[in-house]
């Protein structure tokens, strides 16, 4: 089977996965035909599939047409020939008992036909076991997505020990044209990778606890203020579900041995039936209404806590890597957008340094005899080896970042991507010192005539403001002036850059992206675009030099309905105020972004150069503005360029400027 042999898609189960799975094939074109044991739980996920399409358009991230022809795509059945007989696709989202999910594909194999594909969206159980329920394990694979479907872009495309290579193209395919990012789970491991990270460190943060090692506040202050996790260990436990979490262990202790023995603090909050925030009470308490409230105080950090929680990671990684599961490169794309980490664990280890980790590790193990210490033997190749990465800082061109791409994608034009799809390319901390560091190299790069500003992937040039890393940085007024200053001066280091910046915008600019696309001297942007500053529904005011950008390219009217409205706008409409200089459509986007880069690339620098001193320094007084103009002017007018371009012109030829 082909990916454009793919028409009708089953998707069997109806609760928070069954309908969101659902959706999210239907809307991406998909005859979805969803299936539940009773209809009164298929009605229920087809309405909260109309409720979110519906908040979807109430949004504009859709038309209310493109709502309604979704919802539309999707039949909601309980019979089960009639949901899977013409099915190509059968995506299995039942509950996670091996005995429910074996009644399932039993009657699954009597109605569907030979060619289907079947997929298990289990976060935990054996891909291999489930396959030999079926007739065709080697057309069976798991396709686990991550909850809600519609907003996370992780799908582990898993084999089985039974799983033909071509089964994972296909399904891998799918994935991408539903908008998804499949990673590929190469064997069938407990946890596979996400849950294989993220489960062991929560085992190992209640551990810390039981052992009195540390307080539940010093963990959770550690891993969400000083390692920089979106939450706190304990926190997202209960987010999660306590009882979720233990479970996947459990199986992983069943499986794999003793080193995933559950704490017996995770234990007693399941026997007591703390779960987290579902049942009001998990490790905080949630019926008052105030839920985990992890404090910033850093003198809660604690050196051992987070040693001990990086160390198990280190392992967790060095196990898959080295047992050929996935590489580090997937192993941290996988959990930055599973677990909207800011990097991946890979690269928290490298950082830290994995020597002093396994280190770590060994006198844990020495201290405890705790088989969760043991280290695996592929960590000690790590350590030979200096780490997961290459310590090369450049490869092909690129020069490596965490959270944006610096890359030469053309003669003279080098290009800024910013790198963090999964948190829609939100500004942290961390990329505004990328940024900076980047500006730094580009300044030094004198092949380097022109700047391409984009951000990955297709939903957002940048969201805005990254809250979570901002809110880290700390809530004190003093600091967030200092904050808002330190983001002035890098997002001024671009707007000053004496080279052509062209921002290059496909999906949403808002907030601080909008703010940072201000600073380019170009902005094209696709048709699907969307723009606004809505820093005031917040409370707030854009603070990276908003107020004082904007009004000079659409004029003060403008930029006071532009923020004071906190409104969204659509990029024709932006073109129509001056802010966008030209609209394409999607798939000429890219094309056209490059294009335009390289143009001004082929410009003349010096006179670049000169051009913008003279207009910015004319915004804040004219005289100034005129001063500059003119010095310019008598600089190049005997320079090399101006020669080129004059004998150019006479012999109908192209310059080749070279800055002389």
């Amino acid at each position: 089977m082909e990916l454009e042999d793919i028409n009708t898609v089953a998707v069997l189960g109806a609760g928070n996965m069954g309908h969101g799975i659902a959706e999210v094939v239907a809307m991406a074109g998909y005859d979805v035909n969803m299936r539940d044991i009773k209809d009164e739980f298929v009605q229920n996920g087809y309405e909260q599939i109309e409720w979110s399409l519906d908040k979807l358009a109430e949004n504009d991230q859709l038309t209310q047409e493109e709502a309604d022809a979704t919802l539309e795509r999707i039949t909601p059945l309980v019979d089960m020939g009639e949901a899977c007989g013409d099915a190509d696709v059968v995506i299995e989202a039942v509950p996670e008992q091996m005995e429910i999910k074996k009644d399932v594909y039993t009657e699954l194999e009597d109605v569907a036909p030979d060619r289907a594909i079947f997929a298990t969206n289990t976060s935990s159980l054996s891909i291999t076991d489930l396959s030999e329920f079926t007739d065709r394990a080697e057309e069976f694979c798991g396709m686990h997505f991550f909850n809600p479907p519609i907003r996370m872009d992780l799908v582990e495309v898993i084999s089985g020990g039974h799983t033909d290579d071509a089964t994972l193209d296909v399904i891998e395919a799918f994935a991408e044209d539903i908008g998804k990012t499949p990673v590929r789970v190469r064997k069938d491991v407990p946890g596979f990778i996400v849950n294989r990270i993220l489960v062991p460190l929560m085992n190992e943060a209640a551990w810390l606890v039981e052992d009195d090692v540390a307080t539940i506040e010093e963990v959770d202050a550690t891993t969400k203020f000083d390692i920089g996790l979106p939450m706190g260990s304990f926190e997202l436990a209960d987010y999660v579900g306590v009882d979720v979490g233990y479970h996947v262990l459990d199986y992983m202790h069943d499986v794999a041995g003793d080193r995933y023995e559950p704490s017996p603090t995770l234990k007693a909050k399941v026997d007591d039936e703390e779960f987290g925030q579902k049942s009001g009470k998990g490790f905080y308490d949630y019926e008052d209404g105030d839920g985990a409230d992890v404090s910033m105080d850093d003198d809660l950090f604690s050196e051992t806590v987070k040693e001990r929680l990086l160390a198990v990671l280190a392992n967790e990684v060095a196990y898959l890597v080295g047992d050929d599961v996935a590489s580090p490169e997937e192993i941290d794309t996988a959990v930055k957008l599973g677990g909207r980490w800011p990097k991946g664990p890979a690269k928290f280890a490298d950082e830290y340094g994995v020597e002093t980790l396994a280190n770590t590790l060994e006198d844990a193990y020495e201290e405890t005899e705790h088989p969760r210490y043991e280290p695996f033997d592929y960590l000690e190749t790590v350590v030979e080896e200096g780490g997961f990465y290459d310590d090369a800082d450049e490869e092909d061109g690129a020069v490596e970042f965490d959270t944006i791409e610096l890359t030469y994608p053309g003669d003279k034009v080098a290009q800024i991507e910013l790198n963090r799809p999964q948190q829609m390319n939100s500004i942290s901390l961390e990329l505004i010192e990328e940024l900076d560091a980047a500006i730094d190299l580009l300044e030094d790069d004198d092949s380097v005539r022109a700047l391409l500003l984009t951000g990955a992937g297709s939903k957002a040039f940048s969201a805005g403001a990254d809250f979570m890393s901002i809110a880290g940085g700390g809530a004190d007024p003093f600091e967030a002036v200092e904050l808002s200053k330190h983001g002035q001066e890098t997002f001024g280091r671009l707007e000053e850059i004496e080279m052509p910046v062209v921002a290059a915008i496909d999906g949403y600019c808002l907030g601080g992206g909008m703010e940072l696309a201000t600073c380019a001297d170009i902005r094209i942007a696709t048709s699907r675009s969307e723009f606004g500053q809505p820093e005031f529904d917040l409370g707030l005011l854009p603070g990276w030099g908003g107020t004082q950008r904007l009004q000079r390219i659409v004029g003060m009217g403008r930029a006071k309905e532009i923020i004071f409205t906190a409104e969204r706008f659509p990029a024709e409409e932006m073109a129509e105020f001056g802010f966008v200089n030209e609209v394409v459509e999607p798939d000429a986007f890219e094309t056209a972004a490059h294009d335009y880069a390289a143009k001004l690339a082929g410009g003349p620098p010096l006179a670049m150069r000169f051009t913008k001193r003279a207009m910015h320094k004319g915004w804040d007084n004219h005289e100034a503005g005129l001063e500059v103009e003119s010095m310019g002017f008598g600089h190049v007018v005997n320079s090399e360029d101006v020669h080129e371009g004059i004998n150019a012109f006479f012999g109908d030829d192209d310059p080749e400027f070279e800055g002389k």
